[in-house]
């Protein structure tokens, strides 16, 4: 009995004790093993490199055999192993980091003066809305008042609407932070509001709180 026969029978007997119906789907897995791994890849033949090859594909593909045979999905995966860094990326949502209170907002009739200050204070990103339905309306960044201010010195005065996003990327409190932080990356902004059915402003979630947390 070579060293892979070894444990590939180390490997069934402790399914065995475990009671798992997997025993009998690779009941002849030992011997495969042992007709496969007749000599090593080294020239001394010291070091059982083909035969750890060989166990670690035996391995994988009894696990993928497993999963796809009962259905084992990325659902079941983050509820299982929700500590570790996948388990967090399939769990973790916008509405689990964004921002909800002392939102950066501003009606679209404000003056730049104002945005300005909020631009300052609030990380670089200033959500506009609408003043009676609370829906977004716009954005404004910091890169955007940079491009204002090489065109202008008198920008102060200037209607926040003048200077807005009309269309700008937004998310919900329940998309999955990787994907919001997927968008970001994509269009090269650093922040996206948050939105509820209504497409009312619920909050706005940065992606630098999303790599904090563990999102990607």
């Amino acid at each position: 009995m070579n060293l892979t026969t070894n444990r590939a029978m180390r490997f069934v007997a402790a399914l065995a004790i475990l009671g798992l119906p997997l025993l009998s789907a690779c009941a002849g897995g030992p011997e495969v093993a042992r007709r496969s791994t007749t000599t090593t890849t080294t020239t001394t033949t010291i070091a059982p490199t083909t035969s750890t090859t060989v166990a670690l594909a035996l391995g994988d593909a009894l696990a993928v055999t497993l999963l796809e045979e009962k259905g084992f999905g990325r659902d079941d995966f983050a509820t299982l192993h929700p500590g570790g860094a996948l388990g967090r990326k399939l769990v973790l949502t916008v509405g689990d980091v964004m921002l909800k209170d002392d939102l950066p907002t501003l009606t679209a009739d404000r003056p730049m003066r104002e945005c300005v200050v909020l631009l300052a204070k609030k990380r670089g990103t200033v959500v506009v809305i609408d003043r009676k339905q609370g829906t977004l309306a716009g954005v404004v960044t910091a890169g955007d008042l940079t491009r204002l201010m090489e065109r202008s010195d008198e920008f102060l005065s200037i209607p926040v609407r003048d200077v807005m996003t009309r269309t700008p990327k937004s998310t919900t409190a329940d998309e999955l932070g990787a994907v919001a932080v997927s968008v970001m990356e994509r269009h090269g902004i650093m922040a996206l509001p948050v939105l509820d059915r209504s497409k009312r402003v619920v909050g706005i979630v940065h992606l630098h709180d999303l790599m904090k947390a563990g999102a990607v």
